[in-house]
């Protein structure tokens, strides 16, 4: 009997822990499933139709994904932006996250005033991403910007130019605000991983005369892996999402001559219709966001895959 009565509130334990999860997990299932999943299930079902406006037509299978990819009047304006996509997340992985490992590897070290350095390098990333772009559009402007205004006054004039009006210089350009912007959130991450890395390995390190290199390269960094992981994964969603800055920096056209043209203004142009896009081409901006979210899914799955495995082979 009362192995019975405790079997019953067993079971009754563990009834309660499941619905606690349950009632855990629902909301953000729920806003998932929202806003994410069934978006992306309603690119797919527009995507195979054709759109007169916001009309649905006639079924067309892959014709819009082929208007993207194979028809020569369009696909320039594909690979071209994707090209854009690929170049900001290389810059990104090498600028803005080099530059938060040295950051991370410098507060770990736990200088005078470290606390503060971490407010400091963080406090751009909690701001709206409007407001950064409209900051750095006004200081980077040709007449009486802040930045071509020091430029001048140091003598260096022939560096005085319209930063966001050439081609050669406007990405670029947006790629070293973007990594102002954020190279406190992984340099955040970062620290965190090397906070967590046993502080006796790393003085028994320095006793045996490893150098700061040595230990950084042989002890910190492969112990950081899984920090890394989620630092490229997020680094790349993030740059094949790339719209506010460059939207806000140079315009829906991705001026000047498209070349900060990114997809995410490419769906747009195409989905909603611009200057240069003309009319509305919904079920081929439908299809374009689907191929962006393949190429994301199929990275990320990829380069999860890579790198986990690269965390067990260290570890």
């Amino acid at each position: 009997m009362e192995r019975s009565s405790y079997q019953r509130a067993k079971s009754f334990r563990k009834l309660k822990k499941q619905l606690w999860l349950l009632f855990l997990l629902l909301p953000p299932a729920l806003i998932l499933i929202t806003f994410i999943f069934l978006p992306m299930a309603s690119a797919l079902w527009y995507s195979v139709y054709d759109w007169n406006g916001l009309i649905r037509g006639e079924f067309v299978g892959l014709e819009n994904f082929r208007k993207v990819l194979l028809d020569p009047e369009r696909n320039w304006f594909f690979f071209n932006a994707l090209k854009n996509n690929v170049l900001v997340f290389v810059s990104l992985m090498i600028i803005q996250n080099g530059t938060a490992l040295v950051i991370a590897l410098f507060l770990a070290r736990e200088p005078k005033g470290a606390r503060f350095y971490q407010i400091v390098f963080f406090i751009p990333v909690i701001l709206s991403t409007v407001i950064i772009g409209f900051q750095w559009k006004m200081f980077l402007n040709p007449v009486f910007g802040l930045i071509n205004k020091i430029l001048n006054a140091i003598g260096l004039h022939d560096w005085a130019l319209p930063w966001l009006g050439l081609p050669e210089t406007a990405l670029p350009t947006m790629i070293l605000v973007n990594a102002w912007a954020w190279v406190g959130f992984p340099a955040i991450v970062f620290l965190a991983a090397i906070h967590r890395i046993p502080r006796d390995l790393i003085e028994a390190a320095r006793l045996d005369g490893g150098s700061e290199w040595q230990i950084a390269k042989d002890i910190i960094w492969p112990l950081m892996a899984p920090a890394v992981t989620i630092i490229v994964v997020l680094t790349f969603i993030g740059s094949f999402n790339w719209f506010e800055l460059p939207y806000i920096m140079a315009g829906l056209e991705g001026s000047p001559a498209y070349s900060t043209d990114m997809l995410g203004l490419l769906f747009y142009r195409t989905a909603f219709g611009s200057i240069s896009a003309g009319g509305t081409e919904f079920g081929v901006g439908s299809a374009l966001a689907a191929i962006i979210f393949i190429v994301i899914f199929v990275f990320s799955i990829i380069a999860t895959k890579i790198l986990v495995a690269r965390e067990v082979e260290l570890n």
